[in-house]
């Protein structure tokens, strides 16, 4: 049997992942919210690209891991899969395959974002006559299309992890709450947040002064919620048995 090349089933994955029709509603869900979100804000805020842009971000965080929850877990709720390792049996490959498109379209949405931050914040700064607000220098633009980065890698995790997409999806939805409930819990719960909550210690990284005590915690959440359950889907993924 001939190998198949990787970037034929990168190809075939992308393909999957933007052919579904809930696929195309999020990416067009999420076009006309990103537009929206940072025209209304330019106009009530005025020209500061830093908070336009992390307004679209905030869609981001939602949508963009739930597209990639569903990359990883279609296949299993549709029962496609014994086709698909059926065709290529080292699953890893298929896998790999399955994470990386989610990943690209996160640093794609980003720059779309800005695309459209760039031109409200000019137009914005015109009509009112006031200077733009503050800049969204280099170490701000990679740091903050790094935390888009990370949100998906997380959902990707969670849903590699558990194999379902409603479950994955609730559990990755239900994160920021979890959050502020460990917080409530006394020095023990604010501790854990501080190193283990992604959603608090990705902060530094999106503002672009992450200082070595925040690259710490940082670490320590993602090992957390990317690293382990990752891993562990990876594994699991590999050993199931497809029906």
């Amino acid at each position: 049997m001939t190998d198949i090349p990787f970037h034929r089933l990168l190809r075939v994955e992308t393909r999957k992942l933007f052919d579904t029709r809930s696929a195309k509603i999020m990416i067009l869900v999420l076009a006309g919210l990103t537009v929206a979100a940072i025209v209304a804000r330019g106009v009530v805020a005025g020209p500061r690209p830093r908070m336009l842009a992390g307004t679209a971000g905030v869609g981001f965080g939602t949508l963009l891991p739930a597209l990639g929850i569903l990359a990883v877990t279609g296949e299993w709720g549709h029962r496609t899969a014994l086709t698909t390792f059926a065709l290529e049996p080292r699953r890893h490959r298929v896998l790999a395959a399955k994470c990386l498109p989610p990943l690209l379209t996160a640093v794609a949405a980003s720059l779309f974002a800005l695309l459209v931050t760039v031109p409200v914040t000019i137009v914005v700064a015109r009509v009112e006559d006031v200077p733009v607000d503050g800049g969204f220098g280099p170490l701000a633009v990679l740091g903050w299309t790094a935390t888009n980065v990370l949100l998906v890698a997380m959902g990707l995790a969670i849903g590699m992890l558990l194999l379902n997409a409603p479950l994955s999806i609730v559990l990755y939805l239900s994160t920021p709450a979890l959050g502020t409930f460990v917080g409530r819990l006394g020095g023990a719960g604010e501790l854990l947040v501080r190193w283990f909550d992604l959603n608090t210690t990705v902060g530094p990284l999106a503002k672009g002064d992450l200082s070595g005590a925040d690259a710490a915690r940082l670490a320590a959440s993602i090992t957390f919620w990317i690293v382990a359950p990752m891993t562990a889907g990876f594994a699991r993924g590999i050993r199931r048995e497809v029906t």
